[in-house]
């Protein structure tokens, strides 16, 4: 989550979760964070407050290893340049890869054998070794939001990004890249959010439009789900599977985080009583969320759950809230905490 432009001015300019959810990062004006998602708590903290870097504007995890991609914020030529990738060592504390483009770099994602970064119209791909070579190039439509997810499974190593036409996203095995991709046009209007699963076998997709949210089967590209999140349009923040890709979390510009349930079997979503009736509109046959949570103050966030399919809130004013499923459907407030106040 992009927080450059963040009102709550209190130094936070990035939050993100790592591949599994189980630890999130926070880049900050002077250096960055590293949090267990549950039970809360801080396990890294790395600051340079002699340096103006400018703040670190990217972070990307690489499970719970000591492994951290960064892109900074300054727009100059800096070690914090917003045009390098650095790959931060944790144990040694110190960088032991840097990649600098002639553009700014949107984003990065890291699987064990591969470094991806995201620029404004192309994605290329890396080996992750001491002297990253360059083994693809992607073109992309216009992704100023620097939007792709790469699996990190050890069996699949699918990459899903922005295609060439609007709503489309293309898929590719980084495995078999001589393969043709597969393309799926997932919607009219531009994407806003892309996720695959862990194991990377499904995809969910959400347009600016951000009334519907897609998930499609990545093997053949069939529309599995079509899950409505409401009838007013939004800015779709955080899009998230649990970690048996049974339930999708979505959090919006409408202060709320939906909970949808993906198994085909008992299906807790809600569906119109007329869904069935072949003349009226999509709008009637989509599935509409289990349960909606209001976030406190309505404040932007990003989403996931837990190991025990509990909910984790990360928020732009700093905040970690917790919440548990009370009954069959209800999600209630556990806990909140002020994460950026906390100390290791």
């Amino acid at each position: 989550m992009d927080l450059r432009d963040n009102p709550y001015k209190n130094g936070l300019m990035f939050a993100g979760f790592n591949q599994d959810q189980s630890c999130f990062c926070a880049g900050t004006k002077n250096g960055f964070k590293i949090f267990n998602t549950d039970p809360l708590r801080e396990k890294e903290s790395q600051e340079w407050p002699d340096k103006d870097i400018g703040g670190i504007r990217v972070l990307e995890m690489l499970f719970r290893c000591n492994y951290i991609a960064l892109v900074g914020a300054a727009a100059d030529n800096s070690e914090f340049s917003n045009c390098k990738v650095l790959i931060w060592d944790d144990l040694k504390k110190k960088t032991i890869i840097e990649m600098e483009f002639t553009s700014e770099v949107k984003n990065v994602r890291l699987r064990r054998d591969r470094i991806v970064v995201i620029l404004e119209q192309v994605i290329k791909v890396f080996t992750f070794t001491s002297q990253p070579t360059q083994l693809n190039v992607f073109d992309t439509r216009l992704n100023p939001r620097g939007l792709c997810s790469l699996s990190p499974s050890s069996s699949n190593s699918v990459l899903a990004f922005p295609g060439l036409g609007s709503g489309q996203v293309q898929l590719v095995d980084l495995a078999a890249t001589e393969r043709e991709p597969l393309n799926i046009t997932a919607h009219d209007s531009p994407l806003v959010a892309i996720a695959l699963n862990v194991e990377g076998t499904r995809l969910a997709t959400a347009s600016e439009k951000g009334t519907l949210i897609r998930v499609f089967d990545v093997a053949n590209g069939n529309l599995l789900s079509e899950l409505r999140r409401g009838s007013a349009p939004a800015t779709i923040y955080c899009i998230n599977f649990n970690a048996t890709s049974s339930l999708l979390c979505v959090a919006s510009d409408h202060g709320t985080i939906h909970i949808f349930s993906l198994e085909e079997k008992n299906n807790k979503n809600k569906q119109s009583s007329l869904a069935g009736t072949s003349f009226l509109p999509k709008y009637f046959s989509s599935m509409w969320s289990f349960s909606k949570i209001e976030v406190p103050g309505g404040t932007r966030c990003i989403c996931s759950f837990t190991q025990n399919n509990s909910l984790v809130a990360i928020c732009a004013d700093g905040a970690y809230h917790k919440f548990v499923q009370a009954n069959n459907k209800k999600f209630v407030s556990e806990k909140y905490e002020l994460f950026l106040d906390m100390k290791s």
